[in-house]
């Protein structure tokens, strides 16, 4: 195995889905959003846990693209609300 191509389609698929999950943007400085940054990526830790535990305890035909999918709606759900950082060396560079 060197890459993802080497895995199967519904590892990545979960791996994927955790990962997007976990990709918040970075907050403002303002205290307010980073506040609210930690309880999204808190949530969305707990919920990425939770995923993989219930795929640990009942695996099966079809529970990898369950978990990803049960990680998706779950990311759906706690969106990120904040003002994400902005700083004109980041702004310049895109």
């Amino acid at each position: 195995m060197n890459g993802l191509t080497d895995l199967g389609g519904d590892v990545a698929g979960l791996l994927t889905a955790i990962v997007e999950a976990l990709d918040v943007p970075m907050p403002s400085i303002r205290e307010v959003d980073e506040q609210e940054h930690y309880r999204v990526l808190e949530r969305r830790s707990s919920d990425v846990r939770i995923a993989l535990a219930v795929l640990l305890r009942h695996p099966g035909s079809g529970a990898l693209d369950d978990a990803a999918q049960d990680i998706r709606h779950r990311t759906a759900g706690e969106p990120v609300t904040y003002t994400p950082f902005r700083s004109s060396r980041t702004e310049e560079a895109g």
